[in-house]
């Protein structure tokens, strides 16, 4: 690999999945596992990320559910390369595709999914300064819409199938815009750092030919108390649960 795509291997879930990432460019981090954790997949069920990256969400969502079929889609073909590479060294078997979801494989669009997940870039390519590092920019900007994003996995669902994705707070109402008629029961899950602070970023589900009404949900904090008061981790132990032991995130109905 070039210089750009040393690599590190991290641990996920207290070190129940390994992770290979480039040392500099996109690197998972809290999302992609607070996503994994959110996904309300059952055994036997078949889910495809849109945007897998390295799997960080789509390797943690299968140590936690057994036997699901997983697919991915990754536009950069390194970071499918290591996806490929982590689904191998940590036994889960995925099929990855290195593909533009705007133009996905015959093999992805001649079939259906219980669950599409993803987590889209968190900025417009319209606005702000792109990054030096070619790779990292496209996972943070790109330069497909989050129409692309809702439709692609709208289209790739089943009837009653379930999208999940989390994104930035302040993109919520670019999220909400995408979401037309195929979709229903519509439910958005403020995350704040703390109690009574605003939300930094959300997770929404939808399911493909619902028609709930829309929920928007109290924000959830990650940490105890008003503020960071030593150098020990204070998250709440729900989320320790999530982050370390690789346990579900139960989000209200």
């Amino acid at each position: 690999m070039s210089e750009a795509f040393d690599t590190t291997v991290d641990a996920f879930l207290g070190g129940q999945v390994m992770l290979e990432q480039p040392t500099k460019g996109y690197r998972a981090g809290l999302d992609p596992v607070l996503l994994a954790a959110s996904v309300p997949a059952v055994e036997g069920q078949s889910v495809l990320e849109l945007g897998c990256g390295t799997g960080a969400a789509l390797l943690c969502l299968g140590r936690r559910v057994a036997n699901l079929t997983l697919c991915g889609v990754e536009l950069q073909h390194q970071y499918a390369e290591l996806c490929r590479k982590n689904a191998t060294a940590n036994d889960v078997d995925a099929l990855i595709y290195t593909a533009d979801l705007r133009s996905l494989p015959q093999d992805v669009t001649a079939r259906t999914f219980d669950h599409v997940i993803s987590n889209p870039p968190y900025f417009e390519r319209t606005s702000g300064k792109a990054s030096p590092l070619a790779d990292r920019d496209i996972a943070f900007a790109g330069d497909t819409s989050m129409v692309d994003w809702v439709d692609a996995a709208t289209r790739r669902l089943k009837p009653k199938g379930w999208l999940s994705l989390i994104q930035k707070a302040d993109r919520l109402p670019d999220v909400l815009r995408t979401i037309d008629s195929r979709l229903g029961d519509v439910a958005v899950y403020p995350i704040t750092g703390r109690a009574n602070r605003a939300a930094d970023r959300f997770i929404l589900r939808a399911r493909k030919g619902a028609r709930g009404p829309f929920k928007l949900h109290a924000p959830i904090p990650l940490h105890e108390g008003a503020s960071h008061v030593d150098d020990q981790p204070d998250y709440r132990s729900e989320i320790a649960g999530i982050l370390r032991n690789g346990l579900a995130f139960k989000l209200p109905d």
